[in-house]
């Protein structure tokens, strides 16, 4: 192997570890501001985030919105987090009934 080319690679792995530790130092942040007993989901066509109580998923009507999500979804979520396809409005009403 050429120096040159050497360099190069060295130089294109480092930029791959640096893309690699900044995509997980944003993820640990994210997970960072959820406090203890509650989880992230993405709501809407936005994806917004909410952070709710674990204590929902164990509510009848939070576990049919579950049940949507994994035929809609599957468990492969693009955002790392539950993604729950509804409108916020209606996500906003039902987690407001469960409080």
């Amino acid at each position: 192997m050429k120096t040159g080319n050497r360099f190069v690679g060295i130089a294109n792995a480092k930029q791959k570890l640096q893309r690699t530790l900044s995509q997980r130092i944003k993820m640990a942040s994210a997970v960072a501001d959820v406090p203890k007993g509650h989880l992230a989901v993405y709501v809407g066509e936005n994806h917004k985030r909410f952070v709710i109580p674990i204590s929902y998923l164990s509510h009848p009507l939070f576990r049919d919105l579950l049940d949507w999500a994994e035929e809609e979804f599957g468990f492969n979520h693009p955002m790392g987090g539950l993604t729950i396809p509804c409108t916020e409005h209606y996500f906003i009403t039902l987690t407001s009934s469960l409080s």
